[in-house]
C-alpha cells in the first residue's frame, strides 16, 4: 500500500470502525429509500454494506423515520449486519433526537448541517442535538454544504467583505463563509461538553476546484477527521470521473478519512455503484485493497476479435462474484493481479508483470495463449475452451497463494 501521510491526528470511533488519524480511509455510502420503510430500508442497508461500504447513512427527516431506525437497527442485527448507521438530520434533528431516544441510542452517528438546523435559534438547536450526542457517547459529522450554507453568516460576511478597501470574490467569500460555519459549529459542539474526538468535519461543493481548495484549507485549520466527497456529483461517466478527480488530488495530499462518491443512479439503478467506485479510487492509488484487479489491453488493430474483451469481462465477473467466499476463505487474495492481454506486443511483458496473467493472440497472430505465473511462462493455452481452463488455473493459483487459515502455505507453482 502506498504511503502517504495523514493531516488529521484525532480519531474517532464510529461504532467500532476508527475514522482518522493513521487508520485506512473509510467507504461509506446512503440509502435512497424511505427510511420509514424499515424493511426496504434494512435491505439496501445490508447491499451496500455488503458491497463493502463500512458507513452508512439514512435520512432521518420525520416521526415515521424516526420511529423505524430501532427497527433497521434490529432487523440488520438478526441479518448479522453489524454496518453502523448514520442519521442525517435537517430542519428538525433536534427535535426528532428526543422525541425519539431509541432513535438516539441506535444511530451510531449524528449528521448535522449548520445551514439547516434554524435561524433565531440556531444555536440553541444546535446545542439540543450535541446534548443528545453526548448523553449517548455519540459522535457527530458537522457536514456545511454550499447548497444550504448558513445565509445569515454568508450575509454577515459578504457585508464586511463589500466595506474592505479591496473586497475578495464571492467565491473567497463563499470558501470562507463554509470554513467558519464549520470551524465555529465544532466550538460550540465541543463547549457544549463533547470531546474534541467525537468530531468529523465535512465541506462539500459540487466543483472539482472548489472542493480541493475548499479542503486543503480546512485541513490547515484543524486536526479534525474530514470526510471527502463532491455534492450533486451527477450521473454516471460524469459523476465518476468529477468524484475521482476531487477526491484523488486530495487523499495523495493526506486529506480525508472517509469518503462518499455521491452518483445520481439512473432510475432502479444499482445504489452499489458508489461503493464500487469509491473502493476503486482508493485502490487506483494504492491506499487499500479490496478486489483482485485485472489489467486489460484497450484492444486495437491488432485485436478486431472480440474475444479477449469478452474473456476479460468475464474474470473480471468471476472475480467479483467469487470474491465474498474468497475473502473468509483466503485472506490477502484482495492484492491479486490478473491481466488479461489481447496480442503479442505488449502482452506477454505485461502478463509476467502480474501475479497471474494470459497472453492472447492478436488477430493474425499464431492462435496460441500462453498462461504466465510469478513471471514465469507455465502452459499454453489452445481451442475454444481457453476461458474455464485459465479459471481453472487461477483457482488453483489462488488456493496455493492465499491459503486457507490454518492450512499449510505452499509457493505457487
Amino acid at each position: 500500500m502506498t504511503s502517504i501521510t495523514r493531516r488529521s491526528t484525532t480519531t474517532v470511533l464510529v461504532g467500532d470502525i476508527p475514522v482518522g488519524s493513521a487508520h485506512p480511509v473509510v467507504v461509506q455510502s446512503m440509502t435512497n429509500t424511505d427510511t420509514a420503510d424499515a424493511d426496504g430500508t434494512a435491505i439496501q442497508v445490508a447491499q451496500l454494506a455488503h458491497a463493502g461500504s463500512e458507513l452508512v447513512r439514512i435520512t432521518v427527516n420525520n416521526d415515521a423515520a424516526a420511529e423505524a431506525v430501532p427497527v433497521i437497527r434490529e432487523k440488520l442485527d438478526r441479518l448479522g449486519v453489524d454496518v453502523p448507521i448514520i442519521g442525517d438530520f435537517h430542519y428538525n434533528g433536534h427535535l426528532l433526537l428526543t422525541k425519539y431516544p431509541a432513535a438516539a441510542a441506535a444511530l451510531a452517528k449524528y449528521r448535522i448541517n449548520p445551514g439547516n438546523v434554524g435561524t433565531k435559534r440556531r444555536d440553541e438547536q444546535f446545542v439540543q442535538i450535541i446534548e443528545v450526542a453526548i448523553a449517548n457517547d455519540k459522535p457527530v459529522r458537522i457536514g456545511v454544504n454550499w447548497g444550504s450554507l448558513d445565509q445569515q453568516l454568508l450575509t454577515q460576511m459578504m457585508d464586511a467583505n463589500a466595506l474592505l478597501p479591496e473586497p475578495a470574490d464571492s467565491r473567497e467569500v463563499m470558501i470562507e463563509a463554509m470554513l467558519e460555519s464549520a470551524l465555529r459549529s465544532a466550538r460550540l459542539a465541543e463547549e457544549t461538553g463533547l470531546p474534541h474526538d467525537r468530531i468529523i468535519i465535512s465541506a462539500k461543493v459540487s466543483g472539482v476546484q472548489d472542493l480541493v481548495e475548499v479542503y486543503a484549507r480546512l485541513a490547515e485549520r484543524c486536526d479534525y477527521p474530514l470526510h471527502l466527497g463532491l455534492t450533486e456529483a451527477g450521473m454516471g461517466a460524469k459523476g465518476i470521473i468529477t468524484s475521482t478527480a476531487g477526491l484523488a488530488i486530495l487523499l495523495q495530499r493526506g486529506i480525508g478519512d472517509t469518503i462518499r462518491v455521491s452518483l445520481t443512479p439512473e432510475p432502479g439503478g444499482d445504489r452499489t455503484q458508489e461503493v464500487q467506485v469509491a473502493q476503486q479510487v482508493l485502490q487506483s492509488m494504492g491506499m487499500r485493497s479490496f478486489l483482485p484487479q485485472v489489467s486489460a489491453c484497450p484492444g486495437c488493430g491488432r485485436t478486431t476479435s472480440t474475444f479477449f474483451q469478452e474473456m476479460a469481462r468475464d474474470i473480471q465477473a468471476y472475480l467479483v462474484e467469487q470474491m465474498p467466499k474468497w475473502r473468509e476463505a483466503h485472506p490477502g487474495v484482495e492484492e491479486l493481479r490478473v491481466a488479461v492481454m489481447g496480442c503479442v506486443v505488449n502482452g506477454p511483458g505485461e502478463s509476467k508483470h502480474a501475479d497471474i496473467g494470459i497472453s492472447l493472440p492478436g488477430t493474425f497472430e499464431e492462435p496460441v495463449a500462453p498462461v504466465f505465473v510469478d513471471g514465469e511462462k507455465t502452459e499454453t493455452l489452445r481451442g475454444d475452451d481457453i476461458v474455464p481452463r485459465f479459471l481453472a488455473i487461477l483457482d488453483g493459483y489462488i488456493e496455493r497463494r492465499y491459503p486457507a487459515p490454518g492450512s499449510v502455505s505452499r509457493s505457487p507453482e
